[in-house]
């Protein structure tokens, strides 16, 4: 059984996507190592400012329960 190529969204390079891979699914092994992440200096699970997401949250909330009259 072949497994899927997938191209990693960091560095671009193309991987074979096995189910013992550590780390995320679109990024390649050396990208989603933990040295990875420390070295690039971003957290991988911060989005933005909790204002932001707020304001995010509020127009997607209006958008769909807005009633139209």
């Amino acid at each position: 059984m072949a497994f899927p190529i997938k191209t990693c969204v960091l560095c671009g390079e193309e991987f074979e996507l096995r189910p013992d891979k550590p780390g995320y699914a679109n990024r390649c092994p050396s990208c989603s190592s933990p040295e990875a992440a420390a070295s690039s200096g971003q957290n991988p699970l911060a989005f933005g400012d909790r204002e932001v997401n707020a304001a995010r949250r509020e127009a997607m909330r209006n958008l769909l329960y807005r009633k139209d009259s």
